[in-house]
């Protein structure tokens, strides 16, 4: 596992009010909430972490919930487009009842690459889907008392990214990444990594026509690729320093270290590290209660839990 990416770390996106984020990926997608913490470049602002019991990489879906009245995202090229869930085999039915029950925004069951799906939107306009996988997944999903195992979300299926062209991408994928081309269909080209079983696989759209996406409410922020030791990550900074893509330093996100680089058709791409894990600040069992701070902000801890809205 030395020196490979590892497939899906986490997803960033943006999202608007932060107990309507929190309620709609908490209570009706039956996420574990297991981090609320602040954005390290704006401590005024939330940072939420979802996931499954301990925060598993390939499970990790983080907002900063940035509040009402912010712009919101235009759909385009140059972003991550489409966040695909893992969920058990017949459990599409138990999510299109859950849907009319809450009022989500969703289309009817369609099939992709032999795998049937459902897209609906989160509450900012963020496009989500559940897919029942043809392959394995034996990851154990977190359960709330409405949402069992039998049905919950498990964690990332795959990443969707539209481009006007592919190449570019491709082969930062192929040649720095280790992923391989094994589908295509009509503009949707499927690459995974065999390096893991699960949140292995980036989808490219290719739409040459398209207009030029704008990262806003509603829309991803950055996709996070997956490393097991700062090691690996620096390996990773030297391959890509070398092609010339501007690559920041090494970053102490407190729960892993980053670097991050844009890769050439847009999107922001992070690469991140397995340590030092969620639970350095929190007991598994306390995961999600507490607000955490950097430590650079403890100093004014009133100050920042008086202007952020309450969450509980």
């Amino acid at each position: 596992m030395e020196n490979t990416i590892l497939g899906i770390h986490h997803i960033t996106a943006i999202a608007g009010d932060a107990k309507r984020n929190f309620n709609f990926y908490s209570n009706i997608l039956g996420l574990r909430f297991i981090k609320k913490t602040v954005n390290f470049d704006d401590p005024g602002t939330y940072h939420f972490y979802f996931g499954d019991e301990i925060g598993s990489a390939g499970t990790i879906l983080t907002f900063f919930p940035w509040g009402e009245g912010i712009q919101q995202a235009r759909r385009g090229s140059g972003m991550a487009s489409e966040i695909g869930y893992s969920v058990p085999n017949g459990s599409l039915d138990f999510w299109i009842e859950r849907f009319e029950k809450y009022n989500v925004i969703y289309n009817k069951p369609s099939e992709k690459f032999g795998e049937k799906y459902v897209t609906f939107l989160d509450p900012d306009g963020l496009k989500l889907e559940l897919i029942e996988s043809t392959t394995d997944d034996n990851r154990k999903p977190w359960e709330t008392d409405e949402i069992k195992a039998s049905v919950a979300l498990k964690g990332f299926h795959n990443i969707t990214l539209t481009l006007n062209k592919i190449e570019a991408t491709a082969s930062i994928l192929t040649d720095i990444f280790g992923y391989k081309l094994i589908e295509k269909s009509v503009n949707r080209y499927r690459y995974a990594t065999t390096a893991v079983e699960n949140a292995s696989i980036v989808d490219l759209v290719e739409l040459p026509e398209e207009k030029r996406g704008h990262v806003a409410n509603g829309s991803v922020h950055h996709v996070a690729f997956r490393v097991n030791n700062d090691e690996s990550l620096m390996h990773f900074h030297k391959i890509i320093s070398e092609k010339g893509l501007g690559i920041t330093q090494q970053i102490d996100r407190q729960y892993f270290h980053s670097l991050y680089f844009r890769e050439p058709g847009g999107v922001l791409f992070e690469i991140a590290t397995d340590n030092p894990g969620f639970t350095v600040d929190e007991t598994l069992e306390n995961l999600g209660k507490g607000l955490k701070l950097p430590p650079q902000y403890e100093t004014s801890r009133a100050e920042i839990e008086a202007h952020l809205v309450k969450i509980n």
